[in-house]
C-alpha cells in the first residue's frame, strides 16, 4: 500500500525550475491578480501583512505592485526587503507561495506603463501623484498547488470521489524556483 501512496505523491508532485516556474507564476498570478504581501513589520506595528494588487508579472517572473510611499508597506520594504506573497484563486486550486526580494522605485516611466485609471481611488492626483511608488518583487522560492486538468475536471472528479467513497485526486504540487 505504501508503494501505492508513494507512486499517486510522486505524480501528485513537479517541482518547477526557471521559464516553467515562471510560467507558472504568471498563470497563477492571472488567475488571483490579488494576493497577501507580508513584511517584516516596522517597530510598533503588530502586523506587516496587507492585501496587494499585482499590476504585472513580467518575462523574468518580476511582480510589479503600486504603493504609498508615505504606508507602512514602503517603511517596511525600505527597512528589510525580504518579502512572502500568499495567492488564492480558487477554493479549492490556484495556490502560489512565493518568497523574495523587494526593491522601491519611483521610475515615472514604468508607472505611467502600469497606471491603470482605479488607481486614482488611492492615488488622487492621478499616475502623476508625488505618492506613487512602485515594488518590484524578484521571487526566489515558492510553492504552489494547482490541479492537473482544470477547475471542471477537478470539481467533477470530486463530486465523483464522494459518491463512490474513493480519493479521485487530481491535485498538483511543487516547489518554485527561480
Amino acid at each position: 500500500m505504501d508503494s501505492i501512496n508513494q507512486n499517486q505523491e510522486e505524480k501528485n508532485h513537479e517541482n518547477l525550475n526557471s521559464a516553467d516556474a515562471i510560467g507558472k507564476i504568471k498563470d497563477l498570478v492571472d488567475i488571483a491578480k490579488t494576493c497577501f504581501l507580508s513584511t517584516q513589520p516596522s517597530a510598533g506595528e503588530s502586523n506587516g501583512t496587507r492585501p496587494m494588487n499585482v499590476q504585472e508579472v513580467d518575462q523574468q517572473g518580476t511582480l510589479w505592485f503600486m504603493v504609498a510611499n508615505d504606508s507602512h508597506t514602503y517603511q517596511d520594504i525600505s527597512a528589510d526587503s525580504h518579502v512572502k506573497l500568499y495567492f488564492q484563486g480558487s477554493p479549492h486550486s490556484d495556490f502560489l507561495f512565493l518568497e523574495g526580494t523587494a526593491v522601491l522605485s519611483a521610475d515615472k516611466v514604468r508607472i505611467k506603463e502600469l497606471w491603470n485609471p482605479i488607481m486614482k481611488t488611492w492615488f488622487t492626483e492621478g499616475e502623476d501623484d508625488p505618492r506613487i511608488a512602485l515594488i518590484k518583487v524578484s521571487p526566489e522560492t515558492g510553492y504552489y498547488w494547482d490541479n492537473k486538468h482544470g477547475n471542471v475536471i477537478a470539481g467533477i472528479k470530486t463530486l465523483i470521489g464522494a459518491a463512490v467513497g474513493k480519493t479521485l485526486d487530481d491535485s498538483i504540487e511543487g516547489d518554485i524556483t527561480i
